[in-house]
């Protein structure tokens, strides 16, 4: 849905143009001044239109464009226009100016049309849930079923898998299944920011030692997500091997790796008395290569989604589509399966054939 901005400063002719665009599937933002606009502007989304009066309470639209070029956007700008006559326009018009006119008197016969030439229509993002999509393979069953067995105890447990297979999916459903859902789930990247700190020189303690620490004292008794434990360094290590020894063993640990996690063990980049303490109990993912049964329903799964998103029809896959699904050998699993889908979606009018876009042959960075 995309957003149209309406600056004027007649009530009326604003109430007139947001139902006119309201009924035709966009989003109007109505504003009567400049400086009111320039604040909506810095807000918009991509795919967004400026609508503006020639002349504004505080300013003008060629003003409004030219701040828009000095500030570096580029939404395109259609001009209401009252009484000018050809020269002005083309004045309005020239080295970048306003996109189009619509002329004030036939507001309801040009607007929407007019809007339609340049409202380009902004590609859906799709976040999933912390549900595993429901598929038919016996691997997903297996792993559903370890999801029980080890929510059902407070062990800590290590997912291993590749990247974009939802490990944090099945490290949250353990969580959710489990005794301790009355208290908070936190959820922490190894390698992320919440984790970078430095030694302290007031203090006995490191940064790091501290932030650690503090992430531990708020979910006391509860439980606690790191993703891509493998990404930990030796330091870090240390550290959140000291604190569940000695200080929070009544959290709960839930973390996800991929294979590197093994190899360092190997090579003592790991310790190996917190991976024990880490692994109390452990569940593999397969790569989607592996699940090929599992695309024709991934892909339905991720088409409702998206058809209920864009509050339109859904659109299907024909037999090519998914043989060319079931092909492709998926480096970015899922995530990468479900990037496909919807870009195909995207672009197709009703049936997808044989995807819309040629599949990727590279794994994505």
């Amino acid at each position: 849905m995309n957003k149209i901005l309406i600056v004027d400063a007649s009530e009326s002719d604003r109430r007139l143009m947001a139902g006119l665009l309201v009924k035709s599937g966009y989003e109007p933002i109505a504003v009567e001044t400049m400086e009111a606009a320039k604040d909506e502007v810095e807000k918009l989304p991509p795919g967004a239109v400026i609508v503006t009066d020639c002349k504004l309470p505080d300013g003008s639209a060629k003003e409004l464009i030219n701040w828009q070029k000095g500030e570096g956007f580029s939404f395109p700008v259609i001009a209401i226009v009252n009484n000018l006559n050809g020269i002005d326009i083309l004045e309005l018009m020239k080295d970048g100016g306003a996109v189009d006119v619509v002329q004030r008197p036939a507001i309801d016969k040009q607007l929407v049309d007019t809007v339609g030439r340049y409202a380009k229509p902004e590609h859906v993002v799709l976040q999933l849930d912390h549900t595993l999509i429901p598929r038919p393979s016996k691997k997903l069953r297996e792993i559903q079923q370890s999801i029980e067995r080890i929510a059902a105890t407070n062990a800590n447990c290590i997912i291993f898998g590749e990247s974009g297979m939802g490990k944090e999916q099945i490290a949250r459903q353990i969580y959710l299944q489990s005794s301790r859902t009355q208290k908070p789930v936190k959820v922490l990247e190894a390698g992320g920011a919440a984790l970078v700190g430095k030694h302290d020189p007031e203090s006995d303690r490191s940064e790091i030692y501290n932030r650690i620490e503090g992430y531990f004292q708020e979910v006391c008794g509860a439980t606690l997500i790191i993703k891509n434990i493998q990404l930990l360094t030796f330091e870090k290590q240390s550290v959140l091997l000291h604190i569940l020894e000695q200080e929070h063993k009544d959290v709960r640990i839930i973390c996800t790796a991929n294979a590197s996690l093994l190899k360092m063990l190997a090579d003592e980049s790991f310790r190996d008395n917190l991976f024990y303490i880490l692994q109390q109990s452990s569940i593999t993912v397969p790569p989607l290569r592996e699940m090929t049964e599992d695309i024709p329903d991934i892909t339905n799964y991720l088409l409702t989604r998206y058809a209920q998103k864009k509050q339109q029809s859904r659109k299907h896959l024909d037999a090519s589509a998914i043989k060319a699904l079931k092909l492709h050998p998926w480096p970015g699993n899922i995530r990468e399966l479900k990037d496909t889908v919807l870009f195909a979606a995207f672009h197709a009018k009703e049936m997808i054939s044989g995807l819309m876009t040629p599949l990727p042959t590279q794994p994505r960075i």
